[in-house]
């Protein structure tokens, strides 16, 4: 009997080796499976956060873009009464050789020459059809020699920059 007693223990301690090593193959087998799921996630969650972050850099440049637009239309809505002035001089009768004109009109042209290197672009109205989207109409007038929803005068000169009206056209309308 003390030679199955003793045989007994040491059964069941090669019973629990095998058992525990057939644990640790499967595992050793499982745990590829497990490695390539968390690669696979990981990579997912690289991609996800890469495409989050290229959308956000495309965003913000965006709104900074936007932002610079919005401030050149406000800066150059608050100048047009300037230019506005410097036009009327013009207008109104001098004498072409009088130094005082000659600036005036040097100093318009500049201040032209400026808003158009900006994209600053004069609205067109004499002669034009009426489109709301670009004049505002103050007047309206029964006229043969204009078509209908033709503009007859230009009171007051629009502007627009990148396609954005900073100041529609004041016009009147015939017919």
């Amino acid at each position: 009997m003390k030679e199955e007693e003793k045989k007994a223990p040491q059964e069941a301690e090669e019973k629990e080796e095998s058992a525990s090593s057939a644990k640790d193959q499967e595992q050793v087998e499982q745990a590829p499976v497990d490695f390539e799921k968390q690669l696979a996630d990981a990579e997912d969650k690289y991609k996800r956060i890469a495409a989050e972050y290229y959308n956000y850099r495309e965003r913000t440049a965006k709104e900074k873009a936007a932002m610079f637009h919005d401030g050149v239309r406000d800066t150059v809505e608050k100048l047009l009464p300037v230019l506005d002035n410097l036009e009327r001089a013009v207008q109104s009768p001098k004498d072409p050789e009088d130094p005082l004109y000659k600036g005036v009109m040097m100093t318009l042209k500049s201040f032209q020459e400026i808003l158009k290197g900006m994209g600053v672009e004069e609205i067109p109205a004499k002669g034009e059809k009426f489109n709301p989207n670009l004049h505002a109409a103050v007047s309206h007038i029964e006229d043969e020699q204009f078509g209908e929803n033709e503009i007859s005068l230009e009171m007051m000169k629009g502007y627009k920059y990148h396609d954005k009206v900073i100041r529609h056209s004041m016009v009147q309308v015939a017919n």
